[in-house]
Parts: structure tokens; sequence; C-alpha cells
């Protein structure tokens, strides 16, 4: 199997290394929706993943995309359904929690690039084998954090990984010191008490403030 049939890594690879963070979002409100992702923008964070766990999700991710300098992903992809409806809604990419084979597979029928998510050296061999490059490690806090992918990095040297899951502003930062990673996801940059008070200046400078960390 051809290496670009399954994931364009190229392409992948350089939506991820915008930015050093990206925003993982839960977030129903489509009034709202461009107010959001014009705050992070600004703020920096260019990549947005919005995950499809609310009704309003892949119409929110619509008006997001409309934003300029926003590349809007779609987050908890599960199924080939959930990849479809995110490529109609216009994602520029897409991010699932595991990396089961159907998935990775079904995958390819897609014209989005997939992050899969992988926990365990035997999934990250299996999702290389199937032509992935960048995967997404979760829940990375859960799992161990920055020390268990400082231990892939040798024996899986051509893997990159975007860790997400229980990380914040300072543990970001561990994380980004390694040479398996290109970004981390968080939902730090986007708490929900900000979002529902409509405080985007705070979203904007903790995006400002994530945006500075670098890999």
């Amino acid at each position: 199997m051809e290496d670009d049939m399954a994931q364009d890594a190229e392409k992948l690879g350089t939506i991820l290394s915008a930015a050093s963070v990206v925003p993982v979002i839960i977030h129903d409100d489509v009034a709202t929706a461009r107010n959001l992702a014009e705050a992070l923008v600004a703020g920096g964070l260019v990549n947005i993943e919005v995950t499809l766990r609310t009704p309003n999700a892949l119409k929110v991710i619509e008006e997001m995309a409309k934003v300029d300098g926003a590349v809007v992903g779609s987050g908890t992809v599960r199924k080939k359904d959930d990849m479809k409806a995110s490529a109609d809604a216009g994602c520029q990419f897409m991010v699932s929690p595991g990396a089961p084979v159907k998935l990775l597979e079904d995958a390819e029928d897609i014209g989005v690039p997939l992050l899969p998510g992988i926990a365990s050296p035997t999934e990250a061999m299996a999702a290389s084998l199937l032509g992935y490059t960048y995967l997404k490690f979760f829940p990375a806090e859960a799992m161990g954090g920055a020390a268990v992918l400082k231990a892939f990095a040798s024996p899986l040297p051509d893997i990159k990984f975007c860790p997400t899951g229980g990380i914040d502003m300072e543990k970001a930062k561990a994380y980004l010191k390694l040479p398996n990673v290109v970004c981390v996801g968080g939902s730090w940059t986007v708490p929900a008490e900000a979002i529902a008070a409509k405080d985007f200046d705070t979203i904007r400078t903790l995006a400002a403030d994530a945006a500075k960390l670098s890999a």
C-alpha cells in the first residue's frame, strides 16, 4: 500500500505544524461560532478542532470555515459517516480518538486527511503499516504523558505525534520539546466559562499565549 493512499502526510504535516497548539472545542452555538474562530485565529491559533459531540457541530464547523485564516477540522470522528459529513462541512483535517483498522481503511475514500488516535506502540505500528505518519497520542496524560512519547521516539522514529488529553499550558511545554511531537491538542485555550460569557477577548489572549509555545 502506498503511503499517500492512507494519509496525505505532507498536507497534514503542513497543517499541524502551522501552530504548536490545536484548540479542541465542544461548541453547539452556531451564532457565536465565527466569533470564537476569529478570536483563536487573531491570537495565532489557526488550526481548530471542533468535536462532533454536539447536535450543531457540523454547522459550527461550516461557520468557522468561513473565517479568514482558520483551518478547521472535526474531532471525535468514529465512523465513515462522520468523515463524509466532515468533508461536506468543509473540514481540512479530521481527528479520531482511536485507530480501528476499518476507520483507517475507510479514510482512504475521503479527500480529507485523518489524524487517528493511538495509546500504545502496537497501535502506532498498526497505523504506520497502513501508511499513517502522523498520529494523535490519546489520552496523553492518562497514558503516561511526555515520558511515554519520549520512549516512542527511538523505536518509532518515522512517526510524529499530536498528544491530546489532560494537557495544559505548562504540560504542553514538556511535550513540545520532544523531537517526535509536531503540536499538542488542548482545551485550555477555550474555557467553557469564557465561551458562555462570550468573552472572546480572553480567548484571544489565551490563544496568543499558547501560540508563543514552539515545537
